[in-house]
């Protein structure tokens, strides 16, 4: 596959298919549980960050990214077999589908996110097969591995969990979504820079750009779950409210929460302009998350 420029969610699906596990023998049951959490749908913006920050700082080579592509879109979905537990959101719906413990049961819903977490690493050292330097794969699989881990995204995720019926202080509720949300973001633009041979300078960038852009996106989700509707996200709305949780929505007010999701949204402007025209794609992809619905 050559370059393509806003490569759209199915393009990106071809790219991961091929990585997934096959449904037969024994594990038939929770590879197909695993691999219903990829396939049930999503915008794959992770794995087209990654693609983009590769591109933008030079990379050409399809094969040696595809891997990284796949294996970060398998923690994304990972997480969300997790936060959808009884124990966590206890959500029915993901993407207008059933989530997996709903259609696979608890258990096998537990073991789909952990096998999509081991998959992922798995599926991210596959880019030293294609081609891709031992250390450079091993950087980024260690970025992976630090900004999903308890240092980001599940780092966020304990602290939410504790928030839980809590009155909490902005300072908690921004950590919670830099580590929950902002992380993974921040992984997927570093890894396409690592494995492009980006400088440490432009590295960083991306990880400020990362940070922004993913507190930015979780206000929002914030905020369409006050303001949104099931048609448009797919899920019901009012889940943060039933579960008693902490929102920043609930905690400065819509209006101060809209005011902070555009001045985040101009410092993300700001940094992609410091790249000039490569950095195209990764324009496109901000705007096109400034006035999403879902």
């Amino acid at each position: 596959m050559g370059w393509i420029k806003n490569m759209n969610a199915e393009e990106i699906e071809k790219l991961i298919e091929p990585f997934l596990p096959e449904e037969e023998g024994p594990v038939k049951t929770i590879a197909g549980a695993m691999n219903y959490s990829i396939r049930v749908g999503g915008k794959r913006l992770r794995p087209r960050m990654v693609y983009e920050a590769y591109r933008c700082f030079g990379g050409e080579d399809m094969g040696v990214i595809a891997p990284i592509m796949a294996a970060v879109e398998m923690i994304h979905n990972y997480s969300l077999c997790h936060d959808d537990l009884p124990a966590m959101d206890n959500d029915d719906y993901r993407r207008g589908g059933l989530t997996t413990h709903r259609k696979y049961g608890e258990a096998m819903g537990i073991l789909a996110g952990d096998g999509l977490q081991t998959h992922a690493f798995y599926t991210a050292a596959k880019a030293c097969e294609a081609g891709a330097a031992p250390e450079t794969v091993v950087r980024t699989i260690s970025i992976l591995a630090e900004k999903s881990g308890i240092g980001g995204m599940l780092g966020g995720q304990a602290v939410d969990v504790e928030s839980a019926e809590k009155n909490i202080d902005l300072y908690t509720i921004t950590f919670i979504h830099k580590g929950k949300t902002a992380a993974l973001i921040e992984a997927s633009l570093m890894m396409g820079a690592v494995m492009a041979n980006a400088s440490e300078e432009n590295i960083r960038l991306m990880e400020q750009l990362g940070e922004a852009v993913g507190i930015a996106f979780q206000i929002q989700d914030d905020i369409l779950d006050v303001t949104g509707n099931f048609d448009e996200l797919g899920k019901p709305i009012g889940s943060d409210d039933k579960n008693n949780k902490t929102t920043y929505v609930s905690l400065v007010g819509l209006d101060a929460s809209k005011s902070a999701l555009t001045e985040l949204f101009m410092k993300a402007r700001a940094i992609i302009s410091e790249l000039g025209e490569r950095a195209d794609g990764l324009s496109d992809i901000l705007e096109s998350l400034v006035g999403r619905k879902k």
